[in-house]
Parts: C-alpha cells; structure tokens; sequence
C-alpha cells in the first residue's frame, strides 16, 4: 500500500478526523505533515526540516487559500443559488484534496514513501515533525493521534 493510500485509510479510523482538525484548527499544524511522519517516521532532523519547510510553503501557496475559499463556501450566497455554491463547494474541496496529495507526494521525495519505512513509534515522529514546523501541539493530542493510527 502506497502512502497516500495509508493516509486516506487511517484518516478513516475512529477519531482520526476530530483530532487531525484539532491539530490543524487550534494549533496551526499540518495534519499532512503529521500523518507523513507517523506513516514513514523519518527520524533525520535535516529531512524533518526540509519537510516542514515544504508543508510551510505549500500551505501559503495552496492549502489555506483553497481550505478558506472552501469554508466561505458553506454559508449561503444570495443570490448565487445554494445548488451552484454547493457544487463549487465540492469542486473546490476536491482541488483541497489534490493539494493535499500533491504535498505528500513531495513529502515522500524528501523522507521516503513507504509506512513504517523509518525508526521510532509514530509519536517520536510526529513529536519531531512538530519541532521541524515550528508550532507547539499538545503531548496528548499527538499521542491520541497515535494511539488511532496504531
């Protein structure tokens, strides 16, 4: 099983989601980065670092702008008709997705692409993930994240 394909499993486990969005609302992670340490757990700190610099810049570039075009979406638009929002609504939440894996994709050029491929647990890797981003994320909510994906 490719990465991409692991991560979009994993996501589907029970509380994945919820703490994955937690991660990504309230303490400014991303949950791309995060679940690309915990599946191929690179431990090399340059690697780690060269990750999150490309996260950092995907994010300006791509993530967030379509990530806050997506979330203007969900309210309504008078007089733009609920339909035509929705359905833009879920064209611009496909492209969200295709960043995302267009960003795991590059993540895997950098530190490998197969899970389990690196040393340590899954929480030392996304432990050192969060270090190489620059952000500060609950022990617990790392550890919860986890404990879900093992």
């Amino acid at each position: 099983m490719g990465l991409w394909d692991w991560m979009l499993a994993v996501y589907e486990r029970p509380g994945v989601p919820a703490t994955c969005l937690r991660l990504q609302d309230e303490f400014g992670q991303n949950t791309s980065l995060l679940l690309w340490a915990a599946g191929v757990r690179p431990m090399d700190p340059a690697v780690l670092q060269a990750a999150a610099r490309a996260a950092q810049a995907w994010d300006e570039t791509a993530l967030h702008p379509l990530r806050g075009v997506r979330r203007a979406l969900k309210a309504p638009a008078p007089p733009v008709p609920d339909a035509a929002r929705e359905g833009l609504r879920e064209a611009v939440k496909a492209a969200e997705l295709r960043a995302e894996r267009v960003l795991v994709e590059t993540l895997e050029t950098l530190g490998g692409s197969s899970p389990g491929a690196g040393g340590g647990s899954a929480l030392q890797a996304m432990t050192a993930a969060v270090r190489a981003w620059g952000r500060p994320a609950p022990e617990d909510a790392l550890a919860a994240l986890a404990a879900a994906l093992a």
